[in-house]
């Protein structure tokens, strides 16, 4: 559990340093990463991110939980659940956006 920790804060303080030179991603690949959050993210957090085989995604399941650790989360996965990592897939700023994206309240379809 340490080793988890650990790994979480070094995450962390990797992105909160990196935030101050990632650029968004156009409006292309945020179309892009939208899809993937309807569709990936949806196939196990359910269809309106409101919890399936994940929990709840929704702007108030997320009150009080920091940015940084959503993208550690997202970066890194949850060990031991069927959370996975999205870094060897999603570069750094992709993953800034969804997490901003899902603090902001993803609005239903």
């Amino acid at each position: 559990m340490e080793r988890h920790n650990t790994a979480i804060s070094m995450a962390t303080l990797l992105f909160a340093f990196s935030s101050c030179v990632l650029a968004a991603p156009d409006n292309q690949r945020q179309a892009q990463l939208q899809h993937l959050l309807d569709q990936d993210c949806g196939a196990c957090h359910g269809l309106y991110l409101t919890g399936g085989l994940g929990p709840p995604l929704t702007h108030e399941a997320l009150a009080g939980k920091s940015r940084d650790s959503l993208i550690a989360t997202v970066t890194l996965g949850r060990p031991g659940s069927a959370m996975p990592g999205w870094a060897a897939l999603l570069a750094p700023d992709d993953i800034r956006w969804l997490v901003d994206r899902l603090l902001q309240g993803k609005p239903a379809p």
